[in-house]
């Protein structure tokens, strides 16, 4: 990617563990990277095609003027979350903060903090065989929708599906969608959790009857073994109820592992059985 830097922004603000920091202030130096896609501007010499490192010079000083955090670890964090959610074109920023003369009480220049964050692609599955299935599916993207640190791009259509792992049940309900997301693969793994329990998801029969199920199919590239997560998620490829609606919204994605689309993942499910 495009990168356009802002280096040594010097900023007066109120931050700081002592409270003669955060109630005298102290000088403060940000530079920022901010990763983008310069061409459409630099080939039509249009600055609404780009991110203005003027306003957002300003967009910086007065957050960091306006807030009052005690880590630096803090209010980068919290400037690099502002950055994203707030500029359209940025899809990568590193934040650098530095605190000049901090009181240690030894003699040094500078201390400081630098952390990159950026947009994520994650592709989640969602299924429902109790109740009123469709209610919990649409509360749920609906949930999803609600959180600031998520974008839900696409959403697949609802497909009635038969239960899956032996368990005489109900019909499901299944599906999936896309969305981009500042969250962690763990953080994003949390706030499922929280979407199901508010549903009232109980965990006793494996691969039982379930008021909301989601799962993690996808992550960018990455491929994750944890104990308490797998991505890209186990034994996809023999799940029609994930790979149909998979394709429908995005049949060329390559799975990671299998180094095939999910057309050619369905194409070969559906030629095995």
């Amino acid at each position: 990617m495009d990168k356009i830097e802002i280096r040594d922004l010097e900023i007066f603000a109120n931050h700081g563990v002592f409270p003669e920091e955060t109630a005298l202030g102290q000088k403060f130096v940000v530079s920022t990277v901010m990763y983008t896609e310069t061409r459409p501007a630099g080939l039509k010499d249009d600055l609404s095609l780009s991110i203005n490192y003027g306003e957002v010079s300003h967009m910086i000083t007065e957050f960091l003027q306006k807030n009052t955090y005690k880590l630096l670890e803090t209010a980068s964090e919290k400037l690099a979350e502002m950055l994203l959610l707030s500029l359209p074109l940025l899809k990568k920023v590193t934040v650098r903060i530095e605190k000049p003369w901090a009181p240690v009480g030894l003699p040094l220049k500078t201390v400081a903090v630098e952390i990159t964050r950026e947009w994520h692609t994650a592709y989640i599955a969602f299924g429902s065989n109790m109740g009123d299935k469709k209610k919990y599916l649409d509360d749920a993207i609906q949930g999803l929708r609600d959180m600031k640190e998520i974008v839900v791009e696409k959403v697949s259509d609802y497909l009635v599906t038969e239960p899956y792992g032996g368990v005489e049940q109900d019909k499901f309900l299944n599906g999936a969608l896309r969305v981009r997301t500042l969250l962690s693969p763990e953080e994003l793994l949390d706030r499922l959790h929280v979407l199901e329990q508010a549903a009232d998801r109980k965990r006793i029969v494996h691969w039982g009857p379930r008021t909301l199920d989601l799962d993690i199919l996808f992550y960018d590239d990455l491929v994750i073994d944890t104990e308490e997560l797998h991505v890209p998620h186990i034994d996809m490829e023999n799940r029609d109820f994930v790979l149909k609606p998979m394709v429908e919204i995005a049949p060329y994605l390559r799975h990671p592992v299998l180094n095939l689309t999910m057309e050619q993942l369905l194409k070969k499910l559906e030629e095995k059985n």
